[in-house]
């Protein structure tokens, strides 16, 4: 029971309840749009449809998405966290649950098309992608993964002397090019490649914001006159770094100030009304947090 306990300790719920909805998505967009017409997704998941396809009925989607997807994720478990891997573990389980649900149980026949889409490739590639991305950034939103490619990049991305993005990339194209290779056609394969092109987009709009904040930088000798001027108008705090000049060796002040992009050209023009000579870099801001200290009375 302690062991139990000690097992499921910063599980919470309402994550489970959050992962359970990202696995049925996902599978709704797989099973729905991509496996019927032989569209494929990315890592482990597109990969399980390939042998689904190519080996006999009882070796289901979901049996390949369980098998392939585990020993990845324990395998990974040191590099990432019992939380982690658990919440991971169970959104796989989720999706190859819906997966099974909507291929035999369900009324629906995803046998030769789509139900929503019918044989239209692009919109099947399209659709399927967005859905299934809405899915695994939900899974990646709150804490866990969708596919055991994603640890394996993070496993050995560092020993072949590359990012996760490009191990994953390229584990895609073998992926999409063996697929090309065993069915004797590069169209599905090609669709396949706007299907992970949506599907990353959306990744990034569910785990990112659609709207980003920026960060403006701003070297300043008058950082007083200028945090007070900025708090001011945009009601909202600055910080002020030391740094020296690297030509002229004088002391300056950098300010760091985040906004969003209706606020540049406001910002743009107080700064240049307060200091001529300031300089000002901006950059995009995926998340932003803000710690809560809890204080004991």
């Amino acid at each position: 029971m302690k062991k139990m306990k000690r097992c499921l300790k910063g599980i919470e719920i309402k994550t489970l309840l959050m992962l359970t909805i990202a696995g049925f998505i996902n599978a709704f967009g797989i099973t729905v749009f991509l496996n019927p017409v032989r569209l494929y997704d990315s890592g482990i998941s597109g990969t399980s449809m390939l042998l689904s396809q190519i080996t006999p009925e009882q070796f289901t989607l979901s049996f390949f998405l369980l098998v392939l997807n585990i020993p990845l994720f324990i395998f990974g478990y040191k590099k990432q966290g019992r939380v982690f891997t658990i919440y991971s573990l169970y959104t796989v389980a989720m999706y190859s649950l819906g997966a099974w649900l909507i291929n035999d149980v369900l009324p629906i026949d995803v046998s030769l098309a789509s139900p929503l889409a019918g044989n239209d490739l692009l919109l099947c590639a399209l659709f399927g992608g967005l859905i299934s991305g809405v899915g695994s950034g939900l899974t990646i939103r709150f804490g866990g993964a969708i596919d055991g490619i994603e640890v394996m990049s993070v496993v050995f991305a560092k020993r072949f002397g590359m990012t996760v993005g490009t191990f994953v990339m390229i584990y895609n194209v073998i992926l999409y090019v063996i697929c090309g290779i065993i069915f004797g056609s590069w169209i599905l394969p090609l669709y396949s490649i706007v299907t992970y092109g949506a599907g990353l987009k959306t990744i990034d709009f569910i785990v990112e914001g659609i709207d980003r904040s920026k960060a403006a930088m701003i070297i300043t000798s008058k950082p007083e006159e200028l945090c007070e001027a900025l708090m001011r108008t945009f009601e909202s705090g600055t910080t002020k770094i030391s740094v020296k000049g690297g030509y002229s060796n004088a002391d300056k002040t950098m300010v760091y100030f985040i906004l969003d992009r209706f606020q540049i050209s406001k910002m743009r023009d107080i700064v240049h009304s307060v200091d001529a000579g300031a300089f000002i870099t901006i950059t995009e801001v995926a998340d932003v947090f803000k710690a809560n200290i809890e204080r004991e009375g």
